[in-house]
């Protein structure tokens, strides 16, 4: 299936669906499907799983919704499956005060096994913007993902953009704490 044929975004909206994502084998399987189908075998072998393992997976992930069998063929009399990601995009329903954010944990467990010598940008910055600025700010960093989003090539590396914009809990003062 030609990316162009994909639609924009997946909602995850049941339990099934959150299960299915909320699983690192799952989501780095989703990577893998990113940006050209894959069988069974060769998310095995770029994973470092057994097929085993993998077919399960990939069998939840189909369940849910997630990712579709987009071709096959024929080898030596067995059908082979090759799975692509339902969508460009998923997008996972808010967690709610205090639940946890899946995408973030996931891409921290991406960030921690990458590959230390490798060049990584990382950055946490503190801002205090108007409601308008952090729109605006927001705004922004969602068009350059776009941007380059467009330019992926799936014959390059592959390279994986986290951004978080939130306005943090505020401590609640104890009374006798400075003003």
């Amino acid at each position: 299936m030609p990316a162009d044929d994909l639609p924009e975004t997946f909602h995850v909206t049941t339990d099934e669906q959150l299960r299915a994502v909320s699983n690192l084998t799952r989501h780095r399987i989703m990577a893998v499907l990113r940006f050209e189908p894959a069988t069974i075998t060769q998310i095995a072998e770029r994973m470092g799983l057994a097929k085993g393992s993998s077919s399960y997976h990939v069998r939840l992930l189909e369940r849910a919704g997630l990712v579709k069998v987009v071709r096959t063929r024929k080898v030596r009399g067995v059908t082979e499956r090759y799975y692509a990601m339902a969508a460009r995009s998923i997008e996972l329903p808010d967690p709610g005060e205090g639940g946890p954010d899946v995408l973030m944990r996931h891409a921290v467990a991406d960030l921690e096994a990458a590959p230390m010598d490798g060049e990584r940008h990382v950055r946490m910055a503190h801002l205090r913007l108007t409601e308008e600025q952090f729109a605006e700010l927001g705004a922004r960093l969602q068009a350059l993902a776009d941007e380059y989003r467009e330019l992926s090539d799936s014959s390059l590396p592959d390279v994986s953009l986290v951004f978080a914009l939130f306005r943090p809990a505020q401590p609640e003062r104890v009374e006798g704490d400075a003003k």
